[in-house]
């Protein structure tokens, strides 16, 4: 079977290229990738050489950046973490996996891939294949929320309604509150209202912050999602929320912090701001020994399966993955009706 798989030679100098195939081990299944959707944050930093993977180095037992010692690491090969595929070989000593079986994991964009068994999940029967390149985006979402401790009757604001933040906003419906979704791209906010928002606000014309405190009689937000990587939006979400109220700054922030004024609100109104990355040994704060990694992806695509969280109007483009530099592109233009994109294999 030939195999291929995405290559980043720089910034903005991706392409398809020929691999030969792993062989099959103890414990593995070889899977044929149908789809792999394109992260529009952690993927566009590598195609922009912003990643601060390229220029340092991460000590994974202090968990701290450190000075690199050699070149960047270029080519990256294999990225990505939203793909969905067809078990074709098993090994014999895997009894829960056949072929045949369609399941979605993280194996980066490549036509075929050799994974752990227990790292592939079974599609859920009925459900769209499309729909499982969204348990990774989902599950940064639901990280997200779940670090922002939300009540019911809550008044949310999420800022940034790209793919995560759109997820992130029908999350937090589900959890009771009331949200108020932030962006300035009104088609992105139409998405928002039909997943339940309250309230909308064009954060190109109109201030979110003064939104919020008028629709809770002057408090502010209970708690803030910043979704969108952007520090503009992380101060605005600062100066949105109550005094002692959270927020949760779940985007990836690139280079310093332009924009973002922590002398101000933050200092004033004694904001709690913490962090939510979905990888790591505690996704959220507040939540460790209950909520792993694995639960909560698990737990997004069960609500995709019954039916709580569809995501499919999400995906805006699915283009054959020879031309994935094409579709790096146009995520990297930043349109307003760019939401999903997904490589066919």
């Amino acid at each position: 079977m030939a195999n291929w798989v995405v290559s980043l030679a720089g910034p903005r100098r991706v392409s398809l290229e020929p691999c030969p195939p792993d062989p099959l081990g103890p414990g593995q299944v070889r899977v044929r990738t149908c789809y792999s959707g394109i992260s529009a944050g952690t993927e566009l930093t590598l195609y922009r050489g912003s990643n601060p993977r390229l220029s340092k180095d991460w000590d994974d037992t202090a968990r701290m950046f450190v000075p690199r010692q050699a070149a960047p690491p270029y080519p990256v090969v294999g990225f990505g973490y939203e793909e969905v595929g067809e078990v074709v070989e098993v090994a014999p000593d895997v009894p829960d996996r056949h072929a045949g079986q369609l399941v979605w994991g993280i194996w980066g964009h490549r036509a075929e891939a050799v994974v752990a068994a227990a790292a592939v999940t079974p599609l859920a029967s009925g459900l769209d294949p499309l729909a499982a390149v969204f348990a990774r985006p989902g599950a940064i979402a639901l990280t997200a929320v779940l670090a922002g401790d939300l009540h019911l009757g809550d008044w949310v604001g999420v800022f940034g309604q790209g793919v995560i933040g759109l997820l992130g906003t029908r999350l937090a419906v589900l959890s009771g509150a009331r949200v108020v979704a932030v962006d300035r791209m009104p088609t992105r906010l139409e998405h928002a209202a039909r997943l339940g928002a309250r309230l909308v606000v064009d954060a190109a014309t109109d201030s979110a912050a003064a939104a919020l405190r008028a629709a809770t009689a002057g408090r502010g937000a209970d708690v803030c999602l910043e979704l969108s990587g952007s520090y503009p939006a992380l101060h605005e979400a600062i100066r949105a929320t109550t005094h002692a109220g959270r927020v949760v700054a779940a985007g990836f922030y690139q280079g310093y912090a332009h924009g973002l004024g922590l002398g101000e609100e933050f200092h004033h109104n004694r904001i709690q701001l913490v962090a939510a990355q979905v990888s790591g040994p505690t996704p959220a704060p507040g939540t460790a020994g209950r909520w792993t990694g694995p639960r909560i992806a698990h737990t997004f695509m069960d609500l995709v399966a019954e039916g709580s969280v569809d995501p499919l109007p999400l995906v805006s483009h699915v283009v054959d993955a020879g031309a994935v530099a094409d579709a790096l592109a146009l995520l990297d233009r930043g349109d307003g009706d760019v939401l999903q994109v997904v490589l066919r294999f």
